[in-house]
């Protein structure tokens, strides 16, 4: 369980405040060959594959900026590229996604690029084209002038080593300072064996090999141990180690902690690593704890690595992650209308199907859980729209409601059948049903079809309308007039009201 997760969950509602983040590193250009194998060549004892489809998706720092934009920041990425074909598909790519690329020519380099051939979910073979010994001199110099110069109005700086020649140990030390010096965190995504370069950095994030490379240690519970010593020696504030199947180890100086994996369905672990440091980045330029930070990013690994392919993170998908984990918390149910819109474009980017339905709800009783139940059986999540005060008053007369809309809010929101609870103020839910645009809108079956608030909106876009059959002869209008006679009939006894 994520550490506050209703907080946690507003924050990337909100998109993280979108904050700027420079992502420094190898840019790539993944390509794909997507087909079908039903043969093996008689030329050699190899799968013939039968293209049916090719991609091509930004890779390596790229990728990282790709999830970074998917989560709501707003980010400028500075690499090396070749001034070819590759360059500009790459660009067009980032550009599409709001992503500022910030590229080096160096013609005799052309842009690194990975080239995958797939059969189904499994990858036949990877074809890699880099020549990353050619940059010059002049050319680090540019990238140096260049990433400085975004990371004066940063909020947090990424360094993205896939070891292909663009984050040498000056070119690390440099782009540090230059941002600790503003008070701007940098996390380091490591591919060399010398940490020593990534000195001063807020956060390293390796994986179990690449810590065990850099340590030359092999057994986990010693590495662990070298990785906190190289915590205070490297002047960081935690290293966090990605463990696969097995979760993320948090080294600090005096402390360990481990956060568990998410299962999920594993197809590629590729581009994992990539989401993790753009959740830790988010997280760092946010002032998120690390601990919830970590638990964030093993939520969206989980989400990735269940896709094929390098793909990014998208917002969406990580709020319906994190809707799922404070469906329990009454609190984190009851949201204000922008953020309900949120939470619902969430739902659906995760295929889920909205229903509706609303009320006064003033002194909840079993015919209102029953509705509820049934309602909530109609599809996959349940939206409450409550009348407010003023509303209910309007509709009810000067004495009601009997309980407040806080109250009558936080006792919908505890209930399991309901996903979401929102106020309205007017005498009718209409508008707010034409924001939501719900699958299924909801009422009683004391009303007819056409009478239905709504009804004619929401068949117009495809959705229906359903009638829920009431239990018995139960209203709060008779609740309260059985507690008034009562009440008169035997003075004594105590009230309903009191």
């Amino acid at each position: 369980m994520i550490p506050e997760a209703g907080k946690i969950l507003a924050l990337v509602e909100a998109g993280w405040h979108q904050p700027r983040v420079v992502v420094v590193g190898d840019v790539m250009l993944d390509q794909y060959i997507w087909g079908e194998v039903d043969r093996i060549s008689p030329e050699a004892p190899v799968p013939v594959v039968r293209t049916t489809f090719r991609d091509e998706k930004p890779g390596g720092a790229a990728n990282v900026a790709m999830n970074l934009a998917g989560l709501g920041a707003c980010v400028t990425l500075v690499g090396f590229a070749g001034g070819d074909r590759e360059q500009q598909a790459l660009e067009a790519l980032l550009a599409d996604h709001g992503i500022e690329p910030s590229f080096i020519t160096a013609p005799t380099a052309p842009t690194t690029t990975k080239l995958r051939i797939l059969s189904g979910h499994q990858q036949m073979m990877r074809v890699d084209s880099e020549r990353t010994k050619e940059l010059s001199p002049g050319n680090y110099e540019q990238l140096v002038e260049g990433a400085r110069a975004a990371v004066s109005d940063a909020s947090v700086v990424v360094l993205s080593d896939y070891a292909k020649g663009v984050l040498t140990k000056e070119v690390c030390q440099v782009l540090i300072g230059e941002a600790r010096r503003r008070g701007v965190p940098v996390l380091v995504d490591p591919k060399s064996r010398d940490f020593s370069r990534y000195r001063g950095a807020t956060a390293i994030c390796p994986n179990l090999k690449e810590l065990a490379s850099a340590m030359g240690v092999i057994d986990i519970d010693p590495l662990l141990k070298a990785g906190q010593a190289l915590v205070s020696a490297l002047g960081l504030e935690y290293i966090a180690v990605t463990l696969g199947e097995k979760g993320i180890a948090v080294l600090q100086q005096h402390s360990r902690s481990h956060a568990p994996a998410v299962v999920r369905q594993v197809y590629d672990v590729s581009g994992a690593g990539d989401t993790v440091i753009a959740v830790l980045a988010l997280a760092a330029a946010c002032d998120v704890p690390v601990e919830t930070a970590i638990a964030l990013a093993n939520v969206a690994a989980g989400i990735v690595v269940s896709k094929v392919g390098t793909v990014p993170v998208q917002r969406e998908e990580l709020l319906g992650a994190l809707s799922q984990q404070v469906a329990l918390y009454m609190d984190d149910k009851v949201l204000p209308r922008e953020r309900l819109l949120s939470r619902v474009s969430a739902w659906r980017s995760a295929g889920e199907s909205v229903v509706f339905t609303n009320g006064c709800f003033d002194i909840l009783h079993i015919g209102h859980i029953c509705l509820l139940e049934q309602a909530r059986r109609k599809g996959d999540r349940l939206i409450v729209g409550l009348n407010s005060d003023q509303s209910v008053r309007r509709l009810k007369g000067p004495l009601r409601p009997i309980v407040l809309e806080r109250e009558r809010a936080r006792v919908l929101a505890a209930l399991s059948s309901v996903d979401a609870v929102v106020t309205f103020e007017e005498d009718t839910p209409l508008r707010l049903i034409e924001a939501i645009r719900p699958d299924v809108l909801i009422k009683g079956g004391d009303y007819t079809e056409d009478a239905v608030v709504g009804a004619g909106e929401v068949r117009a876009w495809g959705g229906r309308v359903e009638l829920i059959p009431l239990v018995g002869n139960i209203s709060t209008s008779r609740l309260i007039a059985k507690s008034v006679h009562s009440a008169v009939r035997n003075p004594t006894a105590r009230s309903f009201s009191a």
